[in-house]
This record gives C-alpha cells, structure tokens and sequence, in this order.
C-alpha cells in the first residue's frame, strides 16, 4: 500500500476570522454549508439517480406494480441519504489519493474546506436520519439496512487492498433491492437476489468506465481498481459484463411475467449500452466519464419497463 503523501503546499485549509458572540456559531454553518453541500456531491445528482432506479426496480417487483407511498417515500429518501453518506465516507477514505487525482483534487476534504472530524460527523448525520426512516418498515428490512451501513462505510477502503472495489460497490448499491422487497413483503425471495445480483454486475460495469477516467492516476499513486485490472482487455470485459446485465434482465422479465413493454425496454437499454461503447472506444478521459454518465438513461428505461409491464399486464 503506498504511502500516504503530505498534502501538498498550494493547498491550504480555509482559515477565516470568526465573529465573536452568540452568533459566531449560526454564522459558522451558514459559511460551510457550501462545503458540506459540496463533500455530499448535492451538484452532482448521478450518484443518487444510479441508486434510485435500482430501489425503484425493487420496489416494483415487490408489489407487482405501485408501491405503498409511505415506502416509496421511505426509500428515495433512504437513498439519497446514503449516497450522500456515501460519498463522505469515500472522501474520508480517499484524502490521501484526491488531492494527487486530476478530477477529484477539489473535493472539500482534498483542499482542506472540511476536516476529517467534520466529515465523520456529517456521515454519522446521514446515517442516522436514514435508520430512523428505516423504523418506519418492519423488522427484517431494519436488521438488513445494518448490513446496508456497513456496506456503505466499508467499501472506499478497498482500492487499497483490492482489484475489485467496483464488484463491491454493486454490493452496496444493490443492497436497496433485498431492503425492498423486505418492506413490502416481509421477505426476501428468489427474484429479489436474481435483481440484486444483475444490479451487482451493472454497478461493477459502469464504475469501471468511472475508473477507467483515473485510471493513469490511480496507477501512480497505487491505488488499484477493475479498470486497472482489465488493462488492454477493458472493454472485452465490459462486454462480458453488459452481456451478464442483459441476461439478468431477461431473467427478471420472465420470472416476473413482465409483458411486452419490459421487453422493448430491453431493446433501448441494449441500443444505449451500445452506444456507450462507441462513446469510449478511444478510451479517454472524457468519452470513458460520458459513457458512465449514460447509464443513468438505462436505469431509467429499466425502470419504465418494470413499471409498464405491471400497469399493462
């Protein structure tokens, strides 16, 4: 594990005078509320878009169609709270790395705009209005969002220790899916896993063209990541990887009996991953970062599909 470098000269911690008296405290927050919005990526919706349509699909299968709204509500409250720890927790992790890494060297933690005792306490925030949302449900979904916190607060430490940060980061993105059918049927059947497993496999896909934008950086400063591991062979593996995708959601539609709107939903999703792949053929920077942005558009046309197979069925 290499070492963890000094932060480096030209980056210096805000140091700006504060009012003195009962003041001092409310004109403190104000100033930092910028920064927290920042580390909690509340500019940057992707994040929460690629774990909500996962949850909405969960929710979907679940109750064949539309949910309760306490749960619905429940649950896309639940993920943006967990993104949002999520991505505090990642920054904690990775203070070391981002100030070296060309596209996260502005983060709150990498310039020094929020201390590590802050951001730990901004992440114990999230978590804990998140759980009391989960006491809302019932038993078996309260035990599994333990998991659920675990997942999330154990995963940045990987990239140290592992090649497969990616895999592991569908783990905890695809937790929301067991977590769902929990609440709406008090267990977690076969379909539930079946839709875990092909988020799994989504998730590790379209974060490893994530990491394929760090890649030369992440080499440097040995940090290690899927996209480090495929090396030549990217993207054969990321065909490897959308093939499984699709054939977990063929397995999804006909085990959920999803009519023919899921099925032409299939055929979007397909003619989008294509084009991911024309987008990153160079693989540079740039067109690798666009086609991660586009999965947000297949999670969505998932998510249409499941739902107009219900309401048309």
């Amino acid at each position: 594990m290499p070492k963890k470098p000094s932060r480096p000269a030209s980056v210096k911690a805000p140091s700006a005078a504060r009012p003195a008296g009962s003041q001092a405290g409310a004109w403190s927050l104000r100033e930092r509320w910028p920064h927290y919005w920042k580390l909690v990526r509340g500019d940057r919706p992707i994040g929460w878009l690629l774990l909500l349509w996962p949850t909405w699909w969960g929710l979907w299968l679940a109750a064949e169609g539309l949910p309760p709204w306490h749960l619905l509500l429940i649950f896309s409250l639940g993920v943006w709270l967990m993104r949002s720890a999520g991505c505090v927790i990642n920054d904690y992790a990775d203070r070391w790395l981002d100030p070296h890494v060309e596209r996260t060297r502005q983060r709150p933690l990498a310039t020094g705009e929020v201390g590590g005792r802050e951001a730990l306490a901004v992440f114990a925030v999230l978590c804990l209005v998140a759980f009391i949302l989960v006491l809302f449900t019932n038993r078996l979904t309260i035990l599994l969002s333990v998991a659920g916190v675990a997942l999330a607060a154990s995963y940045p430490y990987l990239k140290r220790y592992t090649w497969f940060p990616q895999v592991y980061l569908g783990v905890a993105f695809g937790w929301s899916i067991p977590m769902a059918f929990a609440a709406v049927l008090g267990e977690v059947p076969t379909l539930a896993w079946l839709a875990f497993a092909t988020n799994v496999v989504w998730t590790t896909a379209y974060d490893t063209w994530y990491a394929m934008v760090d890649r030369d950086d992440d080499i440097r400063m040995g940090a290690r990541s899927t996209a480090i591991l495929f090396g030549e062979m990217d993207l054969v593996a990321q065909g490897v990887l959308y093939a499984a995708f699709g054939f977990g959601l063929l397995l999804i539609g006909q085990r959920a009996s999803l009519g023919d709107a899921y099925w032409w939903s299939l055929l979007g999703v397909a003619l989008l991953v294509a084009r991911q792949f024309w987008t990153a053929r160079s693989r540079r920077r740039e067109a690798c970062f666009a086609a991660f942005l586009q999965n947000n558009w297949v999670g969505m046309l998932v998510f249409l599909g499941i739902a107009s197979g219900f309401a048309l069925r």
